[in-house]
């Protein structure tokens, strides 16, 4: 029985996910979270790491989408300022918004990454809809308050699978 909380791959930084890391898993393209994955949330600043690796990824010919429970407002200001194809309010983690997504970009979902900060909505959304899974550090602390409880809900599935975040926890 496939660990719908368990995701297939944990890093530290969006940064570690190069078109070489995305070959080497068969993937060819990438869905998105928006708050503390591409950007902190709450944040209306642009984050260069992310503009600088989303270049990287489109220029190797991968494609790339926003798929966020943000509101409509926030994600399409991040849409636009990353130019982004996507949804805000998506309904993570129900695996129908994430084959909406892989459809968006054209591909089915085993040649898509789904790449987010939590476990109960990205991960377990992705892997219901047969993608990759990458499980990414969150980039602030500032979460919300049921977003903080879930994060020690998430330590707890993480240690039950043996995977820890290698110096930073969230």
């Amino acid at each position: 029985m496939r660990r719908y909380l368990c995701p297939d791959d944990v890093l530290l930084s969006l940064e570690q996910i190069t078109p070489e890391f995305m070959a080497a898993r068969g993937l060819r393209g990438l869905l998105l979270d928006l708050d503390n994955t591409l950007v902190p949330y709450g944040s209306r600043e642009d984050r260069a790491e992310t503009t600088e690796w989303l270049a990287g990824i489109r220029s190797a010919g991968l494609k790339a989408g926003l798929l966020s429970n943000a509101a409509g407002g926030r994600a399409a200001f991040w849409q636009g300022r990353l130019g982004l194809e996507g949804t805000g309010m998506a309904g993570k983690p129900n695996p129908r918004t994430f084959e909406r997504g892989a459809a968006r970009l054209g591909l089915p979902p085993y040649q898509v990454g789904m790449v987010g900060d939590q476990v109960f909505t990205d991960v377990l959304g992705g892997n219901l809809a047969g993608m990759h899974t990458i499980l990414v550090v969150p980039l602030a602390d500032n979460a919300l308050p049921h977003t903080r409880l879930a994060r020690s809900l998430e330590r707890s599935v993480l240690r039950r699978y043996g995977l820890e975040w290698a110096g930073r926890a969230p």
